[in-house]
């Protein structure tokens, strides 16, 4: 192995691509960055970018687990933010588009980055949001189990609970079942 490899050792020797299974079931086969399961069609991103740090190019540290289109998107940029430091409720799903927005009330620095991310990392593309789009469907047809999504698609379950989406039968239940009526009969 070279200490400090260039693009030609790269090519040449892509070691990191033996960790490959071992990273995809650290992960739970779900992508760092889309939070989308992805059983087939993933690769080793490089955090830091190879290329601009090439004493992390070997490193465990520096790889995530990335969806090969988002991982493509994502090429040697630095702006997109570190899936290990992103807090929960910086990225939420707009119910109406299923598009990937930044929290409203969140710093204008943070804001930014977020922002910045989704566009770099290609978030709401018609794929992903068609993924987004039968995860919930799925699920609001009783056809998704909760625990299930939140194991595949984590960021999907927690904007369930965060919006407060229901199941078909919930809604049934709570139209069939609702408050009862205390008006008095009519006369």
């Amino acid at each position: 192995m070279t200490p400090r490899p260039t693009r030609q050792d790269y090519e040449k020797h892509q070691y990191w691509r033996s960790c490959l299974e071992q990273l995809h079931n650290a992960y739970g086969q779900v992508c760092a960055y889309s939070s989308i399961w992805i059983p087939t069609g993933y690769s080793v991103d490089h955090f830091r970018p190879k290329g601009r740090y090439p004493n992390l190019a070997y490193e465990w540290s520096n790889y995530r687990l990335a969806l090969d289109f988002v991982n493509n998107n994502k090429r040697d940029s630095e702006v997109v933010i570190d899936p290990f430091v992103v807090h929960n409720g910086w990225f939420i799903l707009d119910s109406a588009s299923l598009w990937v927005k930044p929290e409203p009330t969140l710093a204008e620095v943070i804001k930014t980055r977020v922002q910045s991310s989704i566009d770099v990392l290609k978030l709401n593309h018609y794929r992903l949001v068609n993924v987004r789009f039968q995860i919930l469907r799925g699920y609001m047809d009783g056809m998704q189990r909760l625990e299930s999504i939140e194991q595949k698609y984590p960021f999907i379950a927690s904007e369930i609970k965060r919006q407060g989406i229901k199941t078909r039968a919930q809604v049934l239940a709570e139209n069939t079942n609702g408050p009862a009526d205390t008006s008095p009969p009519p006369a």
